[in-house]
């Protein structure tokens, strides 16, 4: 069984673990180079009662984390969020996703947001059936925006009202 506690100063170097991974080998994030705990402590907000971020624990290990951030800074955006979940690579495809967007979207209606988007890789299929699966609509296609790997990518938004 899984479980979700608050993200914590003591989490991040785990949490920077598992973002790697996704950095090194995959498009899921358009971050290039490794990052360290520092680092992580300005992506994710840690004790923020708008922006939560929770890590995803199985019996007492770090299996991955799931945060919200202001989709943009200016206060008229502020009913806002964008949703980032990570997974351990082996604990992908097993409804965890699934519980981590919801444990989400509660966090994010307890702090008043209304709209909850998702921005993905267009080559992220498992996230994008995660995202469909849960309710949420396509409302943007950005083109060729992205390099990585020696690829131009795309990038999709996601959106669900709550």
């Amino acid at each position: 069984m899984v479980e979700f506690f608050p993200a914590t100063k003591d989490d991040l170097a785990a949490i920077a673990e598992i973002y790697n991974h996704y950095i090194l080998h995959s498009t899921a994030t358009f971050h290039c180079k490794k990052m360290g705990p520092g680092d992580m402590s300005e992506v994710i907000y840690l004790s923020n009662p708008d922006y939560l971020s929770f890590v995803v624990k199985e019996k007492g290990g770090i299996i991955g984390y799931c945060f919200l951030a202001p989709y943009h800074r200016r206060q008229a955006y502020r009913r806002s969020v964008e949703a980032s979940i990570y997974l351990r690579p082996e604990y992908t495809g097993k409804g965890i996703g699934c519980a981590a967007l919801d444990r989400l979207e509660a966090a994010a209606k307890k702090a008043g947001i209304r709209v909850v988007i998702g921005t993905l890789c267009s080559e992220n299929s498992a996230s994008i059936r995660l995202l469909e699966k849960a309710g949420y609509s396509k409302c943007a296609h950005l083109k060729n925006v992205g390099e990585k790997f020696g690829k131009v990518l795309d990038v999709v938004m996601y959106q669900k009202e709550i």
